[in-house]
């Protein structure tokens, strides 16, 4: 085997790339993912720290300082340092103390000022704490590639450090009215049982807790469209996966998307997509015309559960 046709080593891409991920994040070697374990009454500071470190409590306790700002560390709290920051860390003196610690390295952008200090690692809807395990296991088992793989761990952690964590269900953080999100909640529990069955405007006001009219110029604002025309595109949309990744009838694909049968189903699938259901399944992802929903911003409607 000639050296150009040879498998490079982690070591060699480590070198060629400097650790960096597709944007320019770099892991600051020797500096995490690990952990750190303290005796009781140990300090940390004053330091400038150089680059980027994100600290997470996993036992005991610690009480973080930058200049008049002050943080009590516990587990499941996410602390995210930034490069220039002047800060002092004092770990519990009532017991030992273990954290998790990542350095990295990462290009100006323009809304670092605004990412938030702390976040709590927790919650159903939150995969902050899993992100840091998962770290974690790479830095300590060091699999093949774990340095690359954890630059990309590191910089989903980072967005959604950013961004903060899901909603919960039944919760939009795009601008979406109390009212309509109420709607949604609604929705996503009557098609809990998997079948997305037609509601009718009077049922969806009422979910919504305003009048009709107020809920159809809430929609129409938003959307672009009513609310119970809104509801049948999501019902269409259902039908898209079960059309590709199903054998299923289209009379059975009707139930399941709350339609009478087949052929109502088809007239209506037609009438929005612009093809049968059945040239739908034959085009596949890659042929078929685009999902509806997509288009007047329908996505934050669609129940993830």
């Amino acid at each position: 085997m000639t050296a150009e046709a040879r498998p490079r080593s982690e070591d060699a891409l480590r070198s060629e790339d400097g650790l960096r991920s597709e944007d320019g994040l770099r892991l600051v070697d020797r500096l995490g993912p690990a952990v750190g374990d303290y005796p009781p009454g140990a300090v940390f500071g004053p330091r400038t720290a150089v680059n980027f470190e994100f600290v997470w409590i996993i036992r005991g306790r610690a009480r973080w300082t930058c200049g008049e700002r002050a943080e009590d560390l516990l587990p499941g709290t996410l602390l995210l340092v930034r490069p220039g920051m002047r800060d002092h860390f004092a770990w519990d003196t009532g017991g030992s103390t273990r954290h998790g610690y990542v350095h990295f390295a990462l290009p100006a952008e323009p809304d670092q000022e605004r990412w938030p200090l702390v976040r709590g690692l927790g919650g159903r809807e939150d995969p902050m704490a899993a992100l840091c395990r998962y770290l974690l296991w790479l830095g300590t088992e060091r699999p093949d590639g774990w340095r690359h793989r954890a630059a990309g761990v590191l910089r989903l952690l980072l967005s959604v450090f950013a961004k903060g964590p899901l909603p919960a269900p039944g919760e939009h953080r795009d601008g979406v009215p109390a009212p309509v999100a109420a709607m949604a909640a609604y929705v996503r529990e009557r098609w809990s049982s998997g079948t997305a069955e037609p509601l009718t405007l009077a049922e969806l006001a009422s979910a919504a807790g305003v009048s009709q009219s107020t809920l159809c110029r809430l929609f129409r604002r938003h959307f672009g469209t009513g609310p119970v025309a809104a509801v049948e595109l999501l019902r269409l949309a259902r039908a898209e996966p079960l059309l590709w990744l199903s054998n299923l009838s289209l009379r059975a694909v009707a139930k399941q998307c709350g339609f009478a049968d087949a052929y109502h189903l088809s007239r209506r699938f037609k009438a929005v997509y612009g093809v049968t259901p059945s040239a739908f399944r034959a085009a596949g992802p890659e042929g078929a015309p685009p999902s509806p929903p997509a288009a007047p911003g329908l996505r934050a409607l669609i129940p993830r559960e």
